[in-house]
């Protein structure tokens, strides 16, 4: 439900507008380095109203660290780390409530949770709760320690240049999606199991816990389809699993082979827009025309970035600790 990993385990909770977020991470080893400020950059990575086309709702999202740390160092136990939520405007919410916005969980969670559900900013469906997944990324990448994990836009609005693709929104009044890639170098051969735990599985799972995310490929992805089997195929060149070329982008039978991993997704335009839509309005049973009032990114893809690399850091730092290649590294 709430919890990922089997030995990094992941847990979030909250709600956009409650009075805070968080996460709380079980399996992290003792002895690990955490200070304040190595979690302060990827967690300015992904504020908004920093960059043009991001909701102006700020937050200091200063970690708040409740256990599993005692004078910078975890302890072993499971470390929890709240965030507080300040700069809310439930206002905005109370005034749409009979008319669930359309591409949002509104209408599903209604139905769902009874009615009972904290509909404030999207509740837990809200990518606000997303900052406790850049905080747990932030002791992953630690664990994965050789491995780095990076996470570029490749495409705003289908133009390679951001700013193009975010202006044709702006020009449009509307909101727009994005396609972002994420390699990760320095992982060993042997990550990851046939089927229903395949590193693509896996890492497919919590990309797809990222809210906006439509769809995921690796390697050469769909554009496989059109290819010759002589053509997809990578030719091993040495003892390490080095490939000639990386259509499989570094996975074969859902195990890693010592290429980079290479995966693409897809990120939906923001559903709120200020763009006039058709949507019901639940009290009258009758169709209206709305349109989304409140504080949301032009385009959600812009923050991704860092929230990719964390979710991806997760999986694989889970990984390592199964294969036991985390060992005794963390007090150095």
């Amino acid at each position: 439900m709430n919890s990922f990993g089997r030995l990094f385990r992941v847990n979030i909770f909250g709600e956009s507008h409650g009075e805070s977020v968080g996460v709380n991470i079980d399996g992290v080893p003792a002895g690990l380095s955490l200070p304040l400020e190595d979690f302060l950059p990827d967690l300015e990575r992904r504020k908004g109203g920093i960059q043009k086309g991001t909701t102006p709702r700020k937050e200091d999202d200063l970690p708040i660290f409740k256990s599993g740390l005692f004078h910078g160092r975890s302890t072993g136990s499971p470390i929890t780390i709240l965030f507080e939520n300040n700069n809310t405007r439930s206002g905005d919410y109370e005034k749409q409530r009979a008319v669930p916005r359309p591409g949002h969980a509104d209408f599903v969670a209604h139905e769902k949770f009874g009615g009972f559900e904290d509909y404030r900013g999207g509740g837990p469906f809200s990518a606000r709760l997303t900052v406790g997944l850049v905080a747990a990324g932030v002791i992953a990448k630690k664990l994965m320690r050789d491995a780095t994990v990076t996470a570029t836009i490749l495409e705003i609005g289908g133009e390679p240049d951001p700013d193009k693709g975010l202006q044709k929104a702006i020009d449009a009044k509307d909101s727009i999606g994005g396609i972002i890639e994420c390699r990760v170098s320095g992982l060993p051969v042997g990550l990851g199991e046939p089927f229903w735990d395949s590193v693509e599985s896996l890492v497919a799972h919590a990309i797809f816990a990222i809210p906006a995310v439509r769809g995921v490929e690796f390697g050469t992805g769909f554009a496989a389809a059109r290819l010759f089997g002589s053509e997809h195929n990578d030719a091993i060149e040495d003892m390490q699993g080095h490939t000639r070329t990386n259509h499989a982008g570094g996975v074969v039978g859902g195990i890693t082979n010592g290429n980079e991993l290479v995966f693409r997704l897809a990120i939906k335009p923001t559903s709120s827009t200020p763009k006039d839509q058709r949507t019901l309005n639940w009290e009258t049973g009758q169709q209206e025309t709305f349109s989304v009032k409140g504080r949301h990114d032009l385009c959600v893809a812009l923050r991704a970035p860092v929230i990719v690399e964390a979710v991806t850091a997760i999986v694989l730092a889970d990984l390592l600790l199964l294969e036991q290649r985390v060992h005794r590294v963390v007090g150095k």
